[in-house]
């Protein structure tokens, strides 16, 4: 079904087959061919607002070749400044989620719950840190009885925080934990629909509906029990856990993952239960951030206001998973969805509470000061499917002396601030710039930095520092710098960066003929002063906006600066330049760098970084820029993991092991590898993963290649070779490089 217009005064129509009804107090309607392919039936469903007029709004698919059709531009309550979705509030226990409440922190035990000394002890130390809510696994019975000497013991101790119990293939033992434990997580994908075996099932219209009510006889029982008890429910949908049916009928999507939260969310509603919240989680920050969007989508057409739990599932350790869950949370934070957030590191459990605290006071600033820019019409971004907009890259020019095609990269640009000083230590400059060096000469590698920017060029008789530049330009190494200084002080083959009102004013006519050039811009500027782009041949666009200002939003700014640029048909690359002030945590430095940077670039809106603080490490900052690419699924420099971050059913030390695959492995870009404690969500959990390391027993590996086991049972002293035997026997192994 193709996007278009259509009349809010349209009949309003009731679908029994997928539960929609009339929508209200909505300014919009939704049409959705619900078609079927497989049950060879076809069905539209309208549903109209309240009080129809006779105004008409633009719809579109909510996803590449999708049938559903969704209201442009109601994803979130505002594209053009952050303003918190309404929701209802849902108590678990004595703390409120919602939108009239605080942005709530948890986290999850890593213990044995068995072990109910080890697991109170933990949830102390977790309480002690910050945290308002803490889920531990059940997966038993040993376990359920556990829950209720974890639960007084606690109480006597006198803490009172919340207690979530993660439930997977086990209703029963959901219904025994409801009784002490404050809500009840419960996986749609296993809880009622058996282990996905990833085969493809044909259904009857009838053999279908019954699979739907057999899930709402499973279910029901514990809704009932959670409204008698006054529990709360969350449905976690986890993509790499959709049932064989879901994925079958929708794929393995995004769209696949929000059907099955509302397959459960419409037996709730039936049974007038309401204090549940919904989570979308995803271990790739561009698949989570795009179902959190469609989920909410369908809820504006439902007239649903139930909260979100927000997190990036598997996001690994140290600053790839801080990373990870900056791309995926901040950017939800960002447009204002998001309740509760949890940040899963592979690392003890209160080691999240601090990074979760930085992220969930990142939303809070953003809602309280309403950051954003002036309203401005949204037509050519595509928030629910990625679909990269690539600025034209750099072509060579008749009379150009260097190759300027290298200063930025297909797949994603680092770009890094270089000092005076670092210039007159070549050697060490090349290697802080990743570059490979052979008889002391630069050579461009893999993660090399792309350009660099130089604020002040060295004097004309710096012979060295000028020959150090020239080595770098002649590898296509683009060296950036300020008007004033390439007027005063020329390097040859230098890109000038100037600003709009430099170029507004001619300044770029001083410079030598075929100068290339580098346009700073802030994003809010007025569409006049944006003019002057439509008749300057531009290189790149440095989007900066201070960090200083409070009110303007560079998220927003720079969605402005793109439907600008769109509508103008101006295809210039554009970089993302973010100048953080001293004295900024390197926690607060990666979480901004995703929260502002990813949320643009989950959104195919940008070709590159370029991150500066005047008191970090240089390493540091590269690092983090090619790690913030990697995460939005731009260039990939290293080996990626998916690693989960331990709970009660993790049959082995994770940080250990992860730390010794690591070790072994860090050095194969383009490689991915799931370290995995057991495989309690089925090897879905891997579906963006090469090859999977997996506990199956105590003491005992379990190896994947993609989600179909290959070798089980073998012992964890030589499962680590094993695994790089396998990655070898599947041709994706390199040995390392050699030092230098």
């Amino acid at each position: 079904m193709a996007a278009g217009a259509v009349p809010t005064s349209f009949t309003g129509l009731k679908s029994r087959e997928n539960g929609v009804g009339f929508a209200k107090s909505l300014d919009f309607v939704r049409v959705s061919d619900l078609q079927r392919v497989k049950f060879r039936r076809t069905k539209v469903s309208v549903i109209r607002n309240a009080n129809p007029g006779p105004e008409t709004i633009e719809l579109q698919p909510a996803s590449e070749g999708s049938p559903l059709l969704v209201p442009r531009q109601k994803y979130c309550e505002s594209i053009h400044k952050t303003v918190r979705r309404k929701t209802c509030t849902v108590m678990v226990g004595n703390v409120a989620i919602g939108s009239e409440h605080p942005i709530r922190i948890q986290t999850m035990t890593t213990t044995d719950t068995k072990d109910v000394a080890a697991t109170v002890e933990q949830v102390m130390k977790i309480a002690d840190a910050g945290a308002d809510i803490v889920r531990i696994t059940v997966q038993g019975k040993k376990e359920a009885d556990a829950c209720f000497e974890i639960k007084n013991s606690l109480v006597q101790k006198n803490y009172n925080i919340p207690l979530v119990a993660d439930i997977h293939f086990a209703p029963p033992i959901a219904l025994r934990v409801a009784e002490c434990f404050e809500k009840i997580r419960v996986n749609p994908g296993n809880f009622a629909d058996r282990r996905a075996q990833f085969e493809q099932l044909e259904y009857t219209e009838e053999d279908y509906q019954k699979e739907l009510e057999h899930i709402e006889e499973v279910f029901t029982p514990l809704v009932e029990k959670c409204k008698k008890y006054g529990r709360a429910i969350r449905i976690g949908t986890n993509h790499g856990s959709l049932s064989d049916r879901i994925m079958s009928y929708y794929g393995d999507s995004p769209r696949g993952m929000v059907e099955s939260a509302f397959e459960f969310a419409r037996i709730c509603r039936k049974l007038d239960f309401h204090n549940f919240v919904f989570s979308m989680k995803a271990s790739n920050p561009v698949v989570m951030v795009q179902a959190y969007r469609l989920l909410v989508a369908e809820m504006y057409v439902q007239g649903w206001d139930y909260p979100l739990h927000l997190g990036v599932t598997e996001a690994g350790e140290g600053e790839d998973g801080r990373m990870k869950s900056a791309i995926g949370i901040g950017t939800l934070l960002q447009d204002g969805l998001g309740d509760t957030i949890r940040v899963s590191l592979t690392e003890p459990p209160e080691e999240e509470i601090d990074p979760c605290r930085r992220l969930a006071n990142l939303g809070k600033r953003a809602a309280e000061l309403q950051q954003g820019v002036a309203p401005f019409e949204e037509k050519n971004r595509r928030y629910f499917d990625f679909q990269r907009r690539s600025g034209e890259l750099p072509a060579q020019k008749e009379g150009d002396e260097v190759d300027y095609r290298g200063v930025l990269h297909r797949d994603g640009s680092v770009l890094m601030s270089v000092s005076l000083d670092q210039l007159k230590t070549p050697e060490l400059l090349y290697r802080s710039l990743a570059a490979k060096l052979v008889v002391g000469m630069p050579f461009k590698d893999l993660a090399t930095v792309d350009s660099i920017l130089l604020r002040e060029l060295p004097p004309v008789d710096d012979k060295d520092s000028r020959l150090a530049l020239k080595r770098l330009v002649d590898i296509s190494m683009g060296v950036i710098t300020p008007l004033s200084e390439q007027l005063t002080k020329p390097l040859s083959n230098a890109m000038v960066l100037v600003t709009l009102k430099e170029l507004s004013g001619g300044a770029q006519k001083l410079l030598p003929e075929g100068t290339r050039l580098v346009v700073y811009v802030r994003g809010d500027e007025s569409k006049d002063e944006l003019e002057i782009l439509k008749s300057t041949d531009v290189t790149m666009i440095l989007h900066n906006l201070p960090y200083t200002e409070e009110k303007i939003g560079r998220v927003h700014a720079a969605r402005r600066l793109f439907e600008y640029l769109s509508e103008n048909s101006l295809n210039f690359p554009v970089i993302h330049h973010i100048h953080f002030p001293s004295d900024t945590h390197r926690d607060d430095l990666v979480i901004g760098a995703g929260a502002n940077a990813g949320a643009l670039l989950v959104d195919g809106l940008g070709d590159g970084i370029l991150l500066e603080a005047p008191d970090q490490d240089f390493d540091f900052l590269r690092n983090t820029s090619f790690n913030l690419l990697q995460g939005c699924r731009m260039r990939n420099t290293k080996t990626e993991y998916v690693s989960c971050p331990s709970c009660g059913r993790t049959l082995f030390d994770l940080q250990e092991i992860s730390a010794q695959i690591r070790e072994k492995t860090s050095h194969l870009p383009g490689v991915s590898i799931a370290i995995m404690g057991c495989i309690v969500n089925g090897p879905g959990e891997m579906a963006d993963a090469d090859f999977g390391y997996v506990g199956g027993a105590p003491g005992k590996i379990d190896l994947y290649v993609g989600k179909t086991v290959v070798k089980r049972g073998i012992q964890m002293e030589h499962a680590t070779d094993a695994l790089i035997q396998l990655i070898k026997d599947n041709g994706r192994w390199v040995d390392p490089p050699k030092e230098e």
